[in-house]
């Protein structure tokens, strides 16, 4: 009995000794940030970050009773309801699209389901996080970080786009699984894809993600982060490392000829420029004229002038994508309007052979499934007009909870929310698109939070002040 109580007696100063391996708040994240070059070579990247969801879940299980979500979360919850309500639709027969459908079916649609509880998941965990435990400014330079390997995979997709590699997750899965273009998309590294937009070969980068869209989502969403914690607060030896990275990143954006991406930078430019203006003295204000014209000036005597106007004439895939979001709608409308399919549907026919149909080595050339090409399109289609509603919803309140505010990270969050919404339009955002707009939200809600709770102190002392100075005034 003596024994055993000396063992009891001792376990609390006994545990830091055999945990000294203990891993620090944050570290989820870390791991699938830091090593995602490496996760991508290996097949892994997106599977990484789902996976990485599950230790997050247990820390907030953990801390459950403590809990707290932002404004509008229950928008979102519905919205979490209604995508799985949409199993119940998944085989139902779609007005417009291929009647049937096999097990890829169920694979894309629980694939999207697991993006949405991984993000879900991701929002709460940032936002749960106090400063002291995971400070905002780590996960603005993991994030600052992911703009370089972006920079980087975009040189190398624009340089050498002929590479592509067959990763071990490839090699060790089923035939019958890699010969499905989702499948290999998402475990089959390539650098970039090869289009003749303007009539001669073009390389679009994608490296390290699995489509070029999403490549100029995530250089668009990461770079507010890279600004602020690579070259606004940093030192002068990593600001110049930045701006040298920030220069050498313009040339794969000017060269993809991605017009959601361009359009989405001078988006976020006019907020960021309007929001300095706001909340600057007369110092910030010229300093932000000054580089606006500077900025105006690179622009003007770089190749980006012509190349948007030649990317204007040759339209490529604007034909297409109206026709694919007119037959969505009209699918999704008039097949199952408030709840949807589930997931999309191979289009019955070719698009009026606007795409010319598939021809082997040209991706582009095949019709694109109903519920593609734009984010937007594939809530109408796979969730119907009130999952729409819901979504888009939750991602409204957050803006206008924070478009006033003065704090860098509501700056850096509201921009990416800008981004966001013009990229629904064109772009697919599940996936790493989607897992980074809701880290930008629970920055934000969690800088904003912890703001308010500094200020209300701040308050009382003020409120309080004048009475204690009468009380102590002399006679």
């Amino acid at each position: 009995m003596a024994g055993m109580r000396g063992i009891a007696g001792s376990t609390p100063l006994a545990t830091p000794r055999l945990l000294p391996w203990r891993l620090r708040p944050g570290w989820p994240l870390a791991v699938a940030l830091l090593g995602f070059p490496l996760w991508w070579i290996l097949g892994l990247a997106n599977i990484m970050l789902l996976l990485i969801s599950v230790p997050m879940a247990m820390t907030l299980w953990r801390r459950r009773g403590t809990l707290v979500a932002p404004g509008g979360f229950g928008a979102w919850l519905f919205f979490l309801l209604w995508v799985v309500l949409g199993v119940l639709v998944l085989w139902a027969d779609a007005p417009l699209a291929e009647p049937g459908g096999g097990f890829s079916r169920v694979l894309v649609y629980g694939y999207r389901l697991a993006w949405y509880l991984s993000s879900t998941i991701v929002l709460l965990y940032v936002g749960n996080m106090s400063e002291r435990e995971l400070p905002s400014g780590k996960i603005g330079r993991l994030l600052g970080y992911m703009f370089i390997v972006t920079t980087v995979g975009g040189l190398i997709g624009s340089f050498f786009p002929s590479i592509q590699l067959t990763s071990p997750v490839e090699m060790v899965l089923p035939h019958g699984l890699t010969s499905n273009s989702f499948v290999r998309d998402i475990v089959h590294p390539r650098v970039s894809e090869v289009e003749s937009i303007l009539g001669f070969e073009q390389s679009r980068p994608m490296a390290p993600f699995a489509y070029a869209n999403t490549w100029g989502a995530a250089y668009a969403f990461f770079l507010p982060y890279f600004l602020l914690t690579w070259i606004v607060r940093a030192d002068m030896r990593r600001r110049a490392f930045a701006l040298a990275v920030l220069a050498a990143s313009l040339w794969p954006v000017v060269y993809s000829l991605n017009r959601g991406l361009w359009g989405a930078l001078g988006a976020i430019g006019l907020f960021g420029v309007a929001k300095l203006l706001q909340v600057g003295g007369p110092r910030v204000i010229a300093w932000t004229a000054g580089m606006a014209a500077a900025g105006a000036i690179v622009v003007a005597l770089s190749p980006l002038p012509g190349l948007v106007q030649d990317r204007l004439d040759n339209p490529h895939s604007n034909n297409r994508r109206t026709m694919l979001a007119e037959e969505t709608t009209r699918s999704a409308l008039t097949g199952s309007p408030l709840v949807g399919f589930g997931s999309t549907r191979n289009v019955q026919g070719d698009l009026g052979q606007v795409s010319g149909g598939d021809k082997i080595g040209c991706k582009a050339c095949g019709s694109p499934p109903l519920g593609t090409q734009g984010h937007l399109w594939l809530l109408l289609f796979a969730n119907g007009v009130v999952g729409t509603i819901a979504f888009c919803a939750f991602f409204a309140v957050r803006f206008l909870r924070h478009w006033r505010e003065r704090g860098a990270y509501s700056l850096a969050g509201c921009a990416v929310l800008i981004a966001c919404g013009l990229f629904m339009i064109t772009y697919d955002m599940v996936e790493v698109p989607l897992y980074t707009v809701m880290i930008a939200v629970g920055l934000m809600w969690r800088a904003s939070r912890d703001a308010r709770a500094e200020a209300r102190p701040r308050a009382r002392a003020r409120v309080a002040a004048p009475a204690g100075a009468a009380a102590e005034a002399p006679l």
